[in-house]
């Protein structure tokens, strides 16, 4: 009996890769090894998702603990990004990519597969995502997307398929919602969601309270950093992980962490999608809040750019690119001094920093103070106002001396002489159409 070809399929257990296992067996003949990674997502546990791969027709299935990988090399150079996609998303899923693509790779290499396989759809980022990265760390492997090539074209043609092939999938008529979630956070799409003006059903939370139901009196937290990286709540020293889940709860139960947004993809396509992010969110707050104390005003606002090339970056599914790694050179060398801690005080819905110190602050309140023995010596402003405004002086001299309008009034100027101008011509020719009606009306004298 002839030895069929593996293919190495990313597996998480849900309604897309389940169907996948039957399907690259039918379509290409091929032995299927799954494989599952606990990310800190929601599920019954690892064991049992390799008893529904391997039930399915996997004819292996490799269980890995990602957590500590995640939140050690990921979520430390998110942090140092404060990454957050058009300023308001914290890549949930974009994060977790490149660190399932690395594994899917070894595990092609330990299997001698010459294919890697993943669930994504055709319009979606992660199709991008897993595809860019398996193809930076091993060009010469082939990828098969079973779900943009098969012909069931919508999530109703996957459940009836599964449903007549005897796979039992967690999704539902009922509820049709596609998540992913792991340690940072959740990310919920489908069903009534795709329509922006439909207000999210309560029952897409799980990991928050609604606001109105959270407390009612405030939850305070005191976050400490060090060199960037959280290491204590309230002065008890954890792990990176420990805190993400601290966090999750503490942050979800007084309702805070729920964003509502419509996305621009990197396919070009916009969607509205939910996501729940409450720890990710409130730790970005915590460290923007400590950079804000601790780092050169010239570096805090250079790093703004910085931050927001990071995060596309890693959208974009280049997490192994060149950019990528010269932009985390840049990052990791700014959190060096980011050491202290942060109060937050959570309320109803909201996160609020109310404390911050650190032994490397940057705040002076001998110059800061409006006391009269402050140190700032007012009488250099004057100087400086005069070197900071020179060049403009100069500029506005000459302009001046030529006889021209200062910029903003010439521009009021033009404006003006436009709008005269135009009412002008109204007037003109109106009076031109009354005369000429007049000369062309039959005289009755």
């Amino acid at each position: 009996m002839a030895t069929k070809e593996k293919i190495i399929l990313a597996y998480s257990g849900g309604l897309d890769t389940s169907v996948c296992i039957k399907w690259l067996q039918e379509k290409y003949g091929l032995d299927v090894i799954a494989v599952a990674g606990d990310l800190g997502q929601d599920h019954d546990g690892l064991e049992a998702i390799k008893a529904k791969a391997l039930a399915s027709g996997a004819v292996e299935c490799l269980v890995v603990d990602m957590r500590e990988d995640f939140a050690n090399e990921y979520l430390t150079s998110a942090m140092a990004a404060n990454a957050l996609y058009e300023n308001k998303y914290p890549l949930v899923s974009a994060l977790s990519r490149p660190l399932i693509a690395k594994h899917l790779v070894d595990a092609a290499h330990q299997f001698g597969a010459k294919c890697i396989a993943h669930g994504c759809t055709g319009k979606g980022n992660d199709q991008v995502r897993f595809e860019s990265s398996i193809l930076m760390l091993d060009p010469s492997l082939e990828i098969i997307a079973p779900v943009r090539d098969w012909d069931l074209v919508s999530r109703e043609d996957e459940m009836a398929w599964a449903e007549a092939h005897g796979i039992e999938v967690p999704t539902t008529k009922a509820s049709p919602y596609s998540i992913d979630d792991n340690l940072w956070g959740r990310a919920i799409e489908c069903g009534v969601l795709e329509d922006p003006w439909a207000e999210p059903p309560a029952d897409i939370y799980t990991m928050t309270v609604s606001p109105q139901d959270a407390p009612d009196a405030p939850t305070y937290v005191e976050v400490s950093f060090e060199h960037g990286i959280p290491c204590a709540l309230d002065g008890k020293q954890m792990s990176y992980l420990d805190i993400i889940y601290a966090m999750n709860g503490i942050a979800g139960t007084n309702g805070y962490g729920r964003l509502d947004m419509i996305e621009n993809r990197l396919v070009g396509v916009k969607s509205r999608e939910c996501y729940e992010v409450p720890g990710a969110l409130a730790l970005i707050e915590a460290h923007k809040a400590l950079e804000d104390l601790c780092l050169e005003r010239s570096v805090l606002h250079f790093k703004l750019g910085m931050e927001q090339a990071w995060a596309e970056q890693v959208y974009n599914g280049l997490w192994f690119s060149p950019l990528k790694e010269a932009l985390d050179a840049f990052l990791a060398d700014t959190q060096q001094c980011v050491t202290g801690t942060i109060r937050l005080k959570f309320y109803k819905g909201s996160c609020t920093v109310v404390g911050r110190t650190s032994p490397y602050s940057l705040y002076d309140f001998e110059l800061a103070t409006y006391n009269a023995d402050d140190e700032f010596d007012h009488q250099a402003a004057k100087g400086f106002i005069d070197l900071h405004a020179l060049t403009c002086k100069v500029w506005a001299k000459n302009r001046l001396s030529m006889g021209a309008k200062m910029h903003q009034f010439n521009a009021v100027a033009s404006t003006a002489d436009e709008f005269t101008g135009a009412g002008s011509a109204v007037v003109e020719a109106a009076e031109a159409i009354t005369e000429t009606a007049a000369n062309a009306m039959p005289s009755h004298s």
